[in-house]
């Protein structure tokens, strides 16, 4: 390694260092999304499946709060540390597929300023390990076009096993694979080798925990996962968010050298064949199926993670290798010089905003509800009633107040969701003593009062309390007193998916 690319690999180390450390300490404040507090819960309970997703971001927060406890850090830290061998893994990625340390160090920050990375390794949900398992997924398919050496097949298969652990959008990286294979003819050779097949077993070896949780309880995880978009249900109305939030989430000038990269690299202005149909298979076999999926139903933005190392790959190549017109290399020059300044601004102030509200003038904004700032002051306020009345368990209607109890009351407190109970079927049934006794229940304000009156003899609302933002009431909670319970407490009652 020459003095020049010696300098770029520390000055790159350093700065994604620094990304890192910032995380850590908004991680450290930030409290945590009901998202967050409900995975938590999973990993206090380790399993092969949940009823939502496979059980990576359980082991994820699992790892997280043996280092640093039950706490907001505690629960992202080995998310936020993370970013580090992903980081290695798009920088070795982009080295291998374009050549040079300047692409490689173009991707691996920008893949570290943009949203995605930032936010979604700060905030832990399942497409957190599932990012980090799709740069290996790339970084071992490069090692395979660098080497042409069989055994880094099975690296492969590792790879996307971890990423079928995390999430289940990871069965399109088979797809992109065979596309790849089959698009380049000097890799078609690998489809009469023994070695991809041997590594498809080792993916699927590492999924068997899940296969096998589905298959003990009727499937449900798939069921509700595969069948989110239903033909039948044409409302293409939501494929008008797709681009707006990409933007957002990529942040506009990484979004740019995005969409001016894989324009080069569709157009052979950029690399050898394999390295651009390798990126563009892995981008485009992913993108298609959330197309055709905002026809019939809502896609989540953070749901396409696994696209953003390819994405990111691509940007640099247009940053660094593709000979644009002047008017176009301005515009690359300007999104390469300020595309890491403008990511830190816009983590810097999402924080800001999702623990304030100050960016807003204290007004509802989209961190609102999701981000659960007032709940650590809210628990305290619901334990005081629970107490003054001796209520013995707290109940809620679903699974995001659930977690926000569990996490921010006392611990070892009985805080139970009266319903959905395929939710929790990895867990301990409550103590049915604690469920004999009066109970707690907490649920948002409604006009209507509790939809409990059928189950218990006697439902008094005791208290209103309010979580707020600053002075942004942003819930309002009343707090039901059951006593008398008429037969089982918590409805079982299967859900749809296994009617």
């Amino acid at each position: 390694m020459g003095g020049a690319d010696a300098r770029i690999v520390r000055n790159t180390t350093l700065v994604i260092l620094a990304l890192v450390a910032l995380r850590l300490v908004a991680a450290a404040f930030t409290p945590i999304t009901f998202d967050e507090a409900y995975y938590w819960m999973w990993s206090k309970n380790l399993a092969g499946g949940y009823y939502d997703h496979p059980p990576m971001v359980a082991y994820v927060i699992r790892a997280g709060t043996m280092i640093a406890g039950d706490t907001e850090l505690g629960v992202r830290v080995f998310s936020i540390l993370l970013a580090l061998p992903m980081s290695y893994a798009i920088y070795r990625s982009a080295a291998i597929l374009f050549g040079g340390a300047r692409v490689a160090a173009t991707s691996a920050i920008l893949l570290n300023v943009t949203m995605m990375a930032s936010v979604g390794t700060l905030i832990v949900t399942p497409d957190a390990p599932l990012l980090v398992a799709s740069s290996f997924v790339l970084f071992f398919l490069a090692k395979v076009l660098e080497t042409g050496r069989g055994g880094w097949w099975l690296a492969v298969g590792a790879a996307v096993g971890a990423a079928l652990l995390s999430k289940y959008t990871a069965m399109f990286f088979g797809l992109a694979i065979l596309i790849w294979l089959a698009a380049v003819p000097k890799l078609r050779h690998w489809f009469l080798s023994p070695w991809p097949y041997l590594g498809g077993l080792v993916a699927l070896a590492l999924f068997s925990p899940v296969i096998l949780w589905n298959a003990d309880h009727q499937w449900v995880s798939f069921a509700k996962q595969l069948g989110r978009a239903k033909i039948e249900d044409f409302r293409p109305v939501f494929i008008a968010e797709l681009i707006p939030t990409q933007i957002a989430f990529a942040t506009p000038l990484v979004f740019i050298l995005g969409a001016m990269g894989l324009h080069a690299l569709t157009w052979r202005r950029a690399g050898a064949l394999a390295s651009r149909v390798l990126i563009e298979t892995m981008f485009w076999t992913i993108v298609a199926y959330f197309v055709w999926h905002s026809l019939h139903a809502r896609v989540e933005a953070n749901w396409f993670a696994p696209v953003y190392p390819p994405f990111v790959v691509a940007a640099a190549a247009a940053a660094n290798l593709v000979q644009w017109k002047q008017r176009q290399r301005r515009l690359v020059e300007f999104c390469l010089r300020w595309a890491a300044p403008a990511g830190i601004v816009m983590f810097a102030a999402l924080i800001v905003q999702a623990n304030t509200g100050w960016l807003s003038g204290y007004r509802r904004d989209a961190t609102v509800r999701s981000v659960g700032v007032g709940w650590r002051e809210l628990a305290a306020e619901i334990e005081s009633v629970r107490a003054r009345n001796g209520a013995t368990c707290v109940l809620a209607p679903d699974y995001g107040t659930t977690g926000w109890l569990a996490f921010y009351l006392p611990r070892g407190t009985c805080v139970v969701q009266q319903n959905q109970r395929i939710r929790w079927v990895n867990m301990p049934e409550p103590d049915a003593k604690l469920l004999a006794g009066k109970l707690l229940y907490v649920d948002e304000l409604r006009a209507d009062g509790s939809a409990l009156g059928d189950r218990f003899a006697k439902v008094t609302q005791i208290a209103q309390l309010q979580r707020k933002r600053g002075p942004l009431v942003v819930e309002t909670y009343g707090i039901d007193l059951l006593e008398g319970a008429k037969g089982d407490v918590l409805d079982r009652s299967p859900p749809p998916e296994a009617r």
